[in-house]
């Protein structure tokens, strides 16, 4: 059954809108996350700083971001399908005129055009959900957004191919493979269900502003700074950590790339074990395991490496505390295993919410995290010019998650205790029990003495 329309969905159509999906979606990943490896031999040959090159790498990002929502609300008017291989055709032209490019202006006009391939998400999770029901939308979702992987895709084969062909050869490549996945999603998927009832019934799709309509609630944008973080921040570390290893390890571009990949790949895969377990569990708590998780791992990886110099009994004490290569790839990696679970939990939520507006809603909360992978590269940059600690990176991080957190956790008392008037008695607390609950008057007797009053 179609969780909108009430209808019979064919398996074999659902598996195959599923699949190619994801794998539509891992390629037009795969391209939007090019600058992290063509990025930085852009930023040798062309000597840019450490802001310059965040904004290099995060301009496909924003394009990717601020076209999210208009693609997502297309998709639900026109159907995912035709949205999704428009979308991707146009990302291959961007891509393959990018080997084109000779200056840092030429460099970031492309960097526009390659962009447009990170809308395809919002495209994608508004065609993916239609063909689910409610209790399986988790886990669909999750499936389709393990295509971050593209990413790790990227990280692996582009070092290779630009050392090999140059890096003019990688954005050709990347190129033909989006207009080759265009064609075969295409003519391998159907329509959705819901556009395919509209069709029948010669229902007309609902206005640009009615779609707009739930982006006037508040829980809308607290979602979407849920996805900031998980998503925003993942985006931006699988930019950023290439830089970060040749900087801090000083290792060459090719192994850089790989250890990126390293810190993507969990990053993505796992969050299939997100979406399973938010329909299992429930979103609300697989959030609070990713928010608590990753405070842990960036309160860890904050700290700079710090020469300490103790006065000692026979004489001064020096020491130096660090965090090694080895526990630095265990804590990305475990940041990123919890930034994949809560890639899921945001998006299990929206379908259950706003049933009807999948592709807005997801689309404005996709816009607010594609801007966080926008934004934070940027921000890390302009961190390490400013005070010129590396770790800098992951102290805004810790902010952005710890702020999460924190809001999170008082909007869900309050939805409680509005649920649930009993919650707001005090609790654990007799004297604070009585204070809320005071004893009846007592009045006076005829004869003088107090009694209580009925």
């Amino acid at each position: 059954m179609n969780a909108m329309t009430g209808g019979t969905v064919d398996g074999g159509d659902r598996s195959r809108a599923l699949w190619s999906s994801t794998a539509a979606f891992t390629v037009c990943f795969a391209a939007w996350t090019i600058f992290s490896i063509l990025g930085v031999q852009v930023k040798r040959d062309l000597g840019l700083s450490d802001f310059e090159f965040g904004l290099l790498v995060g301009t496909p990002i924003l394009t990717g971001s601020l076209t999210r929502l208009v693609l997502g609300i297309w998709a639900d008017q026109y159907g995912g399908r035709r949205v999704f291989t428009l979308v991707m055709l146009a990302a291959a032209i961007a891509t393959w005129l990018l080997s084109y490019a000779y200056d840092y202006t030429t460099f970031l006009l492309a960097a526009l055009g390659v962009g447009i391939a990170g809308g395809s998400f919002s495209v994608g999770v508004s065609y993916v959900s239609k063909w689910y029901p409610k209790e399986k939308q988790g886990t669909a979702l999750g499936i389709f957004g393990a295509g971050n992987v593209g990413s790790a895709v990227t990280k692996f084969l582009a070092p290779a191919v630009m050392v090999a062909l140059g890096w003019q050869a990688v954005a050709q490549i990347w190129a033909v493979a989006l207009a080759v996945t265009a064609v075969l999603f295409y003519v391998t998927t159907k329509d959705d269900p819901d556009l395919a009832a509209r069709r029948a019934r010669g229902v007309e799709a609902e206005s640009f502003g009615a779609m707009m309509a739930p982006l006037a609630n508040l829980q809308v944008w607290r979602f979407a700074l849920y996805y900031f973080f998980v998503f925003g921040g993942f985006v931006a570390l699988a930019l950023w950590l290439p830089r970060f290893y040749v900087g801090v390890y000083g290792l060459d571009i090719v192994t850089a790339g790989m250890l990126g990949a390293a810190y993507s790949i969990p990053g993505s895969i796992f969050r299939v074990l997100g979406g399973t377990l938010s329909d299992k569990y429930g979103a609300r708590r697989v959030m609070y395991w990713t928010f608590i998780g990753s405070v842990v791992c960036t309160f860890l990886l904050s700290y700079p490496a710090t020469h300490y110099v103790v006065s000692g009994i026979r004489g001064p004490i020096e020491f130096t505390v660090a965090i090694g290569f080895i526990p630095f790839m265990v804590l990305t990696m475990a940041l990123g295993f919890f930034m994949s679970l809560g890639k899921a939990a945001v998006f299990k939520h929206i379908p259950v919410y706003y049933p009807g507006r999948v592709g807005a809603v997801g689309g404005v909360v996709g816009l607010i995290g594609g801007l966080g992978g926008f934004l934070l590269p940027m921000a890390f940059g302009a961190l390490n010019d400013i005070i010129g600690v590396w770790t800098s990176c992951f102290m805004l991080l810790f902010v952005i998650v710890a702020a999460s957190l924190v809001w999170m956790h008082f909007a869900i008392r309050r939805m409680e205790k509005a649920e649930n008037p009993a919650l707001r008695a005090p609790r654990d607390l007799p004297e604070a029990a009585a204070l809320a609950n005071p004893a009846p008057a007592r009045a006076p007797a005829p004869d003088g003495r107090t009694v209580a009053a009925e």
